[in-house]
This record gives structure tokens, C-alpha cells and sequence, in this order.
């Protein structure tokens, strides 16, 4: 059953409310979607604005007046719901991808069966492929987030010690890119220098186009983004922005009474949905302030299996050098057939591992003896690799591709990778000063006019908090994360043929979508966890 519909269908929404949701503009096209699938990435910010210390907000009443659609029921009074749809985003849909087996299995020599499996598999694959490129914008990301990719990579990702690091760039702009959508003045422009665009309307654009180029779902493959508002009963805000929000973020509004504990299950219930409770334990405490206005809350969650799984029979164990000491761990292995790509450049090397369907993979970047991780994030060519395209374009005129990593070439790989179960927490608020956003944590100059909420107290954000966790397996790979703001109350060349990549110390690893745009980034420093 359909994710969104069958959301929609469990808190019972007014037919009236469902044909209202809001949907991108007609000018953009559409597609499909199913439920799926095999291994998982998921990703969740969540964020509140408050009122300066002490103050109140206004009497306006919103669910007085238009109920909205209640989602969630209250966890101490069951008969009554603990918050209400006031602006609902529309998904796109995807029909399934092709699986090999369904089309070819038990066929044997039968040719005109197979001709007709043939035909079948063809028929089903341009479907898939019609589907997954009427959500795709074409947009050249080569140079457009680089500046907010370096910077907040840096920021974030060092430092971390003898701990795990994990850090998800594409959520954060996500969320800033809503953060920027309700506010005005200096506290917006700082968000928009910081996301490298001129104006709120290429910003619109810019985080309509990451989401769809971003977002599958077809029964192989999942990457699936979803953001939400959670917005404070008994005031009102402006619909026009709230809808907009929907339009171009895909994000749904809601409101119920803050610093009840039905309301912040109701976000709890939400949040678990869209990660499919990878963050259960994380998000289980969290709440929501009496004095909080509004709640900003943005998913990823990416679910796919390794084009080539790995054979449990090859797995080792073995010592992984930690920063605390050598710890036993499992090692994964392909064996010696893996020919594959490897990359080098100074200080370190790397290859790549594919999953099935769509374009996603996993970078492996191991620093060169000598170099720590921090020396790779801080600066120079393996930065530049982490957000290059590797592969180069197609150049029509030339028939050849053109702007790919200089430094690969085909070998025989010997991998010996470490299974991980990885997890962080970081506060983002001095980061995010530190990358010049400052004025939103504020509320002496804080501006959040656009939200239009009725209350003349100035709001600002108190929290900001990022919170994340990767695992791999022979299977694929399974991660999740959320940032929580709250605003309240006041190398050298390879050998020709074969080369030994062993993970056996602190490596950096990401993971990338549409554009080899990172959706996770992350430093394994205690594969253990």
C-alpha cells in the first residue's frame, strides 16, 4: 500500500482536506511511487521555534475555526486526537523496478518463452525508467553546493576524536532551506549565503529539484524525503506560506497543543513512519516546549541492497587499528574476482560500491598512512574527489565522457571492509554560527515574519541538534539521522592490475545520490559502534 495513502487513511482525513492538499506546480511533471524495500538510509530533522523567554503568544484560535485533519491519537485520552492537518503535501508516485527472477525463473530452453519474457522484462523496464526520469530535473549540481558541501563537511565531520562521526549535508540543507522559507531579512539572507543562492525563489527551485532528484521508490531502491511542520493550537500563521511549504518542500502542517505529551507522541509517531523506526530509541525523547511555536521536522530514509552482495562464507575476522587500540572485527570480502575502479589522489585512495537500481552508492575513502581523516576533511584533493562527478559527462560532440577523476583506474581489488554500525550526536548551533548563520538564534534581531503567527513576542531557535546512525552488512546498508532545532523562549599510482584496499583503520565513508550529491557522510573510527 502506498506510504502517504495509507497515513492518510489511518487518521481518517475529511475527503474535503485530502482533495485540498497542496501540489507542485502543473508545470513540473509528475510520476508514481510503491512501497519498497531491501536495505536502508534514513534521515530526520526535526526543529522548533519559540517565543522569547517570558512572553506569551496571541489569542487567535486556528482549530475553532477549521478543524483540519486530526493525525495521531492522544496516548492518555485514546477517544480524542492530538493534532490536526492544516496543509498536506501530495507524493509522487513510481511504478516498481524489474526484478530479473520475476520475468526469467524456470524458463529453461524454452526460446519462445523467453521471447516473451524478453518483451515482458523490456516492456516493465521502460515503464520503470519513464517513471524515475519524469522525477528527474537534469539539473548540473557540479559547483552549485560545493562551498555548502566543503564548509559544513568541515565543521561537522572533525574533530571527532576517538568516536564515530556522522553527518547528513543534504537534510541539513533541506531543513535550512525550510528554515529559510519563514524567515525574512538578515536572518534569511544569512541561510541563503550559506546554501549558495541569490534569492528565496532559486531556493524554492533548488530544494524542489534535490527532492525529486533525490526521492525513489520502486521496490529496489528507496530513497524517500519527507519534511513536516508542527505548529502551536490557538494561534494562527499564514496559509499562504504553509502551502507553499507543501508545494516546493513537500511538507505537511500540523498543530495541536505544545508541551502535551499527546502532541509530542503525535511527532514521535510521524517521525518513526518516515525512518520506519531506525531512530525509535533516539526520538523517544523527544518533546516539544510549552512556549515552543513551531517544529520543523525533514526525513530521508534510503533503503537499498549492494548490486553485488557479499558471500557471508568470505567473511573474516580480524583487527581494526582504532584511535583507543586495536578491536577484533568482522571483515567483509568479495574475493579475488572484484575488478572494479579504484581512485587515488593526494593522501589518499578510494572505490566505490554500487546499489541496485538508481544511481546510489557508497564511497570508501581510506587516508593514505601517515594522514587521519581530519587531514582529508580539512582541505585538498580528496574533498575535491567527495564532491566531483567520477564518472564525467557525456560531451555529445567529442562521443566521449569528459570531466571524470583523473586519478582511476581498472583493477583487481582486494576489499577487505569492516562491518559498522556507526552513530552520532552533534549540536549544531555553534556550527551553524560559526558558518555565519546566527541572526535565526537570535531574538533581539531574529525575523520570522513569513510564518505569520499571530503573536507580536519575537521568536528565535533555541535547539539545534543533529543526530544520526549508519550500518552495512553483506545485504546493503541501513543508516538514519535527525537535527533537532528548537525555538523557544529566549597518492601514489596503484599497481597495473591488482591492489589491496583494506579498511583495517579510520576511514571516511558517503554515500550519494542524484549528482553524487552525499547523503550521508561519515567517519568510522570504532566499527564496533
Amino acid at each position: 500500500m502506498k506510504r502517504y495513502q495509507k497515513a492518510n487513511e489511518g487518521i481518517h482525513a475529511p475527503e474535503e482536506l485530502r482533495e485540498n492538499a497542496v501540489r507542485p506546480s502543473q508545470k513540473r511533471s509528475h510520476a508514481r511511487w510503491m512501497g519498497a524495500v531491501a536495505a536502508v538510509l534514513a534521515v530526520a530533522i526535526i526543529g522548533g521555534i519559540a517565543l522569547w523567554p517570558g512572553r506569551t503568544g496571541g489569542p487567535a484560535v486556528l482549530s475553532s475555526d477549521n478543524p483540519g485533519l486530526p493525525i495521531g491519537r492522544g496516548a492518555e485520552r485514546p477517544e480524542t486526537y492530538s493534532a490536526h492537518a492544516l496543509s498536506l503535501a501530495a507524493w509522487p508516485e513510481m511504478r516498481p523496478y524489474p526484478q530479473y527472477e520475476d520475468y526469467y525463473s524456470g524458463l529453461g530452453d524454452d526460446d519462445d518463452a523467453r521471447r516473451k519474457a524478453d518483451d515482458a522484462y523490456s516492456e516493465a523496464w521502460d515503464a520503470w525508467w519513464e517513471d524515475r526520469q519524469a522525477l528527474r530535473s537534469d539539473t548540473d549540481y557540479t559547483g552549485l553546493m560545493d562551498g555548502f558541501l566543503s564548509r559544513s563537511t568541515a565543521q561537522f565531520l572533525t574533530g571527532a576524536g576517538e568516536d564515530n562521526r556522522v553527518y547528513s549535508p543534504l537534510n541539513v540543507y533541506m531543513a535550512l532551506s525550510m528554515l529559510a522559507e519563514i524567515t525574512d531579512g538578515n536572518s534569511r539572507q544569512q541561510i541563503l549565503d550559506l546554501l549558495q543562492v541569490e534569492s528565496i525563489e532559486v531556493l524554492r527551485e533548488r530544494a524542489f529539484d534535490l527532492w525529486r532528484d533525490n526521492y525513489q521508490d520502486d521496490g529496489s531502491t528507496a530513497s524517500l524525503l519527507a519534511n513536516s511542520l508542527w505548529l502551536r493550537d490557538g494561534m494562527t500563521y499564514s496559509q499562504e506560506t504553509l502551502d507553499r511549504l507543501a508545494a516546493d518542500y513537500y511538507a505537511s502542517s500540523f498543530s495541536g497543543e505544545m508541551g502535551s505529551e499527546e502532541y509530542d507522541q503525535a511527532l514521535r509517531d510521524w517521525l518513526n513512519e518516515q525512518t520506519r523506526g531506525l531512530l525509535a530509541e533516539q526520538a523517544g525523547g523527544l518533546s516539544m516546549d510549552p512556549d515552543t511555536v513551531l517544529a520543523l521536522a525533514s526525513t530521508i530514509y534510503f533503503k537499498a541492497a549492494w548490486s553485488t552482495p557479499f558471500n557471508p562464507d568470505n567473511n573474516t575476522q580480524g583487527v581494526f587499528h582504532s584511535p583507543s587500540g586495536d578491536v577484533k572485527t568482522e571483515y567483509l570480502h568479495y574475493g579475488e574476482w572484484f575488478d572494479t575502479r579504484y581512485y587515488w589522489g593526494e593522501h589518499f585512495s578510494a572505490i566505490g560500491l554500487g546499489f541496485q537500481a538508481g544511481g546510489y552508492h557508497m564511497w570508501l575513502i581510506l587516508p593514505d598512512e601517515g594522514y587521519t581523516v581530519d587531514d582529508l576533511v580539512a582541505g585538498g584533493e580528496a574533498m575535491e574527489f567527495l564532491f566531483s562527478d567520477k564518472y564525467g559527462k557525456w560531451d555529445e560532440q567529442k562521443g566521449e565522457y569528459v570531466g571524470a577523476w583523473p586519478n582511476q583506474e581498472s583493477l583487481r581489488v582486494n576489499l577487505s571492509l569492516p562491518k559498522f554500525d556507526v552513530s552520532d550526536h552533534l549540536d549544531l548551533i555553534e556550527g551553524l554560527k560559526a558558518l555565519g548563520v546566527t541572526d535565526v538564534f537570535d531574538y533581539h534581531v531574529s525575523n520570522f515574519d513569513p510564518l505569520g503567527a499571530s503573536t507580536s513576542d519575537p521568536l528565535y531557535v533555541s535547539q539545534a541538534q543533529h543526530t544520526a546512525r549508519v550500518t552495512i552488512d553483506e545485504e546493503g546498508c541501513t543508516a538514519a539521522s535527525y537535527v533537532e532545532l528548537m525555538m523557544g523562549p529566549g597518492a601514489d599510482m596503484p599497481p597495473d592490475e591488482e591492489v589491496d584496499f583494506t579498511l583495517d583503520r579510520p576511514f571516511l565513508f558517503a554515500i550519494t545520490g542524484s549528482g553524487d550529491l552525499p547523503l550521508f557522510l561519515g567517519v568510522v573510527n570504532q566499527p564496533n559502534g
